[in-house]
């Protein structure tokens, strides 16, 4: 069975949904079996109320720019159907899920949590993987070399990408590679376990002949300074046949066993 997760941000008008701010912007990406699939969801909101200076710091959009888009009543469907049954991947997760709950409460609508198979904090997944250090997105992306340089403002399809590469690099490792093989239940991983290999949704990339080329050229530098074949090329070349042994006359008390003549031309 597939697992399929999505990676969810919004920007909002404020702080506090409690408040009465709104949600004005949304990005999600797909990741099925720890591959993004390019599909992704991006929509932004028309609040219906101002936004704070904070906010528009953050974000950098006005109520006159969204003035023109759509409502969250219009768009709710759209969001259900992208997220639906799938594991939610947000970083600090209560902030957003304070804010979806509160816009589809809003519409009368059932909670938004009821929709999602689960959800996945990656900040306080950063924080048990990193205590005591910085974890925000920035400095995620820092940490796990995934450039963030076109981040200006804060957008929630660019930030939920970015979160994308960070979760699959921070969770590269055995337990991701348990999760890419289809969450089998504890223990499944014993030395006795039937496994098929290559395991579903494992990408397989074969090496080039420009790579084949450049690997064998590796052996030989190793072969050349230790004067002896390298462990690789002993462990993939076949075995060669043991050589014939040739019969020969009896060997007596005092008689030497004649070595077999070599014909020249």
């Amino acid at each position: 069975m597939s697992l399929r997760q999505v990676v969810l941000d919004t920007e909002t008008t404020g702080l506090s949904a409690e408040d009465g701010h709104r949600i004005v912007e949304i990005g999600c990406v797909e990741i099925v079996d720890r591959r993004l699939t390019g599909r992704t969801l991006h929509l932004y909101v028309n609040p219906e109320r101002d936004i704070d200076p904070g906010a528009l710091e953050v974000h950098g959009l006005t109520r006159e720019r969204l003035s023109t888009e759509p409502r969250f009543a219009e768009l709710a469907d759209r969001v259900a159907d992208f997220v639906a049954d799938a594991e939610l991947l947000i970083h600090n997760a209560p902030f957003d899920m304070g804010f979806l709950e509160a816009e589809f409460r809003r519409i009368g609508r059932p909670g938004f949590g009821g929709l999602v198979g689960a959800v996945t904090d990656t900040l306080a997944l950063a924080r048990e993987l990193h205590p005591g250090r910085r974890n925000s997105l920035d400095a995620l992306c820092e940490r796990y070399e995934i450039s963030n340089a076109h981040r200006k403002l804060h957008g929630a399809l660019l930030d939920a990408e970015l979160l994308a590469d960070v979760y699959l690099a921070m969770t590269r490792g055995q337990d991701s590679l348990e999760i890419a093989l289809g969450g089998h239940e504890e223990g499944a991983y014993g030395i006795e376990a039937d496994l098929a290999w290559p395991p579903a949704g494992l990408l397989v990339l074969r090496a080039d002949e420009a790579e084949l080329r450049a690997h064998a050229e590796i052996l030989e530098a190793i072969a050349r300074e230790a004067r002896k074949p390298a462990l690789w090329t002993l462990l993939t070349e076949p075995e060669s046949p043991a050589a014939p042994v040739l019969p020969g006359p009896p060997v007596g008390a005092g008689a030497v066993a004649a070595a077999p003549s070599v014909a020249s031309a």
